[in-house]
């Protein structure tokens, strides 16, 4: 009796995140598809999406419309193992991608060699945000560095905003666009990291993955009169 009862919870519990990642693709196909999007520097990028030898680097706050844009892609990306985490996680889950449960907090090591290994092994692209899953904001943490470093894939960072969007209170300042808005998204120049390079030369580096990635950030939010602090 108590083991039905167990499985029973894990069933409804499993039915419940899954409903959520249908519910959140649903709800984001709908504000994209009715977005008009214009895209900037894509050109410079183009070949290096083509080969899937990529790691796509965004802020925490520019997950919806980046993810939009890929679905379908089945990159992997790293998530949070938080509830919050479990909610992005069934999301991307939903728009085609594979998930891998870790951070810099917990289970970071264990989750950076099953990426590595996912990514070099079957040739899919890699999805990193540097600042998650808990900050501080805008600030590159270095395992997109080591990640590069170990998979020879380059990093391209890209950043996107809206016209009309809301704001949250949250820790990353989290955007999502209204519908039948317009939106701007922007690719930076590509960042290459050598498998020789060093300790000093891989903080340059994720220095200038944190340059690049603010400095798009704020062309696309100022482009929009939009000043988030």
């Amino acid at each position: 009796m108590i083991l039905m009862v167990g499985k029973l919870t894990i069933f409804f519990k499993e039915l419940k995140w899954n409903i959520v990642g249908v519910f959140g693709k649903l709800v984001i196909d709908f504000i994209f598809s009715t977005a008009r999007i214009e895209v900037i520097g894509f050109e410079k990028i183009k070949h290096i999406l083509s080969s899937r030898e990529v790691i796509l680097a965004f802020w925490h706050s520019r997950i919806l419309l980046i993810s939009y844009l890929y679905k379908n892609q089945n990159a992997v990306i790293m998530v949070s193992p938080s509830r919050d985490g479990e909610i992005i996680a069934r999301i991307v889950q939903q728009q085609g991608h594979e998930t891998i449960r870790g951070s810099t907090f917990k289970s970071g090591r264990t989750a950076m060699i099953k990426l590595i290994k996912k990514i070099k092994h079957e040739r899919k692209p890699g999805v990193v945000i540097p600042d998650g899953p808990r900050g501080p904001r805008f600030k590159a943490q270095p395992g997109i560095i080591t990640l590069a470093k170990m998979t020879g894939y380059a990093i391209v960072p890209v950043s996107y905003s809206g016209k009309r969007l809301a704001i949250f209170s949250s820790w990353d300042r989290f955007i999502v666009p209204y519908p039948f808005t317009k939106c701007r998204v922007t690719y930076g120049d590509p960042i290459y990291v050598s498998k020789n390079v060093g300790k000093e030369e891989e903080k340059n580096l994720l220095m200038e993955c944190e340059k690049t990635l603010n400095e798009i950030t704020i062309d696309v939010d100022t482009h929009f009169n939009h000043y988030i602090n």
